[in-house]
């Protein structure tokens, strides 16, 4: 059978002048079942009946046509790719083969520009057309080598009011930062550095961008220093403020912040008003 989106071996069971045509099987006469390989790809020593691995996708009207080249992913496969252009139906990406892949409009987690880089997967499409997706979800692995307190790198894919940021670990493994987790401007399309907090039953990665609590506290207490001098040695809050006002002033949670806030006041380097925190000089 001659699968779309695949890497196969076929073998040569016709010779024409334009080419060869493949099958998956040697007394095949149906050209329906035959797949055509162009001329300039066909290998100078090959004869009816012998093998080649070959890529099946289509040309650029659409028929099935086979390649010794090799793309840079398969069917359901994850690849980060370059896009070469923008379209007025999508961005065409370089996976390495003549005809560029389209990454339709519907299918981006953003609004993608020439030059970018994007993590997608291959898929067929309502019309039996190869495409790339970035909403990888279903198609990263969950049997990882990680374990908690493990650091990964991976790229952010996509970004959930309700979930929190999905990132693909080593652009391969399934992970997600949860809301609670998010601090600072996070994107689609960033490299992070993440911490491994959980495992997850179905092998899925818990990650978080900050470090544990207790190695947490002193670069929290640096960075409220850096905002009070920048404030002039004062916030115009203390430790019993609102989350939301902590998360937007310091990119912290409330829990963070007073722990951190502690360990200034303890060091003599802070003193706590009934609404402000002031630095001592």
């Amino acid at each position: 059978m001659i699968e779309l989106g695949k890497i196969q071996e076929l073998r040569l069971v016709k010779r024409v002048e334009f080419g060869a045509y493949l099958s998956d099987d040697i007394n095949e006469k149906e050209s329906q079942n035959r797949v055509l390989l162009p001329l300039k790809q066909v290998p100078a020593t090959a004869a009816i009946g012998d093998s080649i691995e070959v890529f099946i996708y289509r040309d650029s009207e659409d028929r099935l046509i086979s390649t010794v080249n090799k793309p840079a992913l398969t069917l359901g496969e994850v690849a980060l790719l370059t896009v070469n252009e923008v379209g007025n139906i999508g961005a065409f990406l370089d996976w390495g083969l003549e005809k560029e892949l389209l990454l339709p409009f519907k299918e981006q987690t953003k609004r993608v520009q020439q030059g970018d880089k994007c993590l997608v997967a291959l898929y067929i499409d309502k019309s039996s057309r190869l495409c790339a997706t970035m909403k990888v979800y279903e198609y990263l692995k969950t049997d990882s080598p990680y374990q908690a307190d493990d650091r990964v790198v991976g790229q952010v894919y996509e970004i959930s009011n309700d979930f929190g940021a999905f990132v693909a670990v080593d652009n391969i493994y399934s992970g997600l930062i949860a809301t609670k987790e998010l601090y600072g401007a996070i994107t689609v399309g960033q490299e992070i550095t993440a911490r491994v907090t959980a495992v997850k039953p179905d092998g899925k990665l818990d990650l978080s961008i900050r470090e544990k609590a207790y190695l947490q506290i002193g670069k929290d207490a640096q960075k409220i220093i850096e905002v009070l001098e920048a404030g002039g040695g004062e916030l115009p809050f203390n430790d019993k403020a609102s989350p939301e006002l902590i998360k937007e002033k310091v990119s912290m949670s409330k829990n963070e912040f007073k722990r951190a806030v502690g360990s200034l006041l303890k060091a003599g380097r802070i003193v706590i008003t009934d609404t402000t925190i002031k630095m001592i000089k």
